[in-house]
């Protein structure tokens, strides 16, 4: 399922701020119906460029959180703090084990 980006985007206070979060929003959306259609590709080839698009939707998506993080000082210090919560979190659970293995 996509997201809904709002409309009103010229009625927001920083409206350019706003318009990262969305191009975020767009990215994510983009990278998950990407892995998504890959998973069930017949054809190896499909899937091998759906995988390499995704990617590239992922630059996207640090583009745009890089750009975020110069405007907003808040989200860079709560992106931060989240961080280091997952890291501390690891760290009690035991090591560096990936999710999944």
């Amino acid at each position: 399922m996509l997201s809904i980006v709002p409309t009103k985007l010229g009625e927001a206070k920083d409206v350019d701020t706003e318009i990262l979060r969305a191009g975020m929003i767009a990215e994510l959306d983009a990278i998950n119906l990407y892995e998504q259609m890959a998973a069930v590709a017949k054809d190896p080839a499909i899937k091998e460029r759906l995988l390499d698009i995704a990617k590239e939707e992922k630059v996207h998506m640090g583009e745009f959180q890089a750009l975020l993080l110069q405007r907003d000082p808040e989200q860079a210090k709560c992106l931060e703090e989240g961080r280091k919560e997952v890291v501390g979190a690891k760290a009690r659970q035991g090591g560096s084990k990936k999710a999944g293995s």
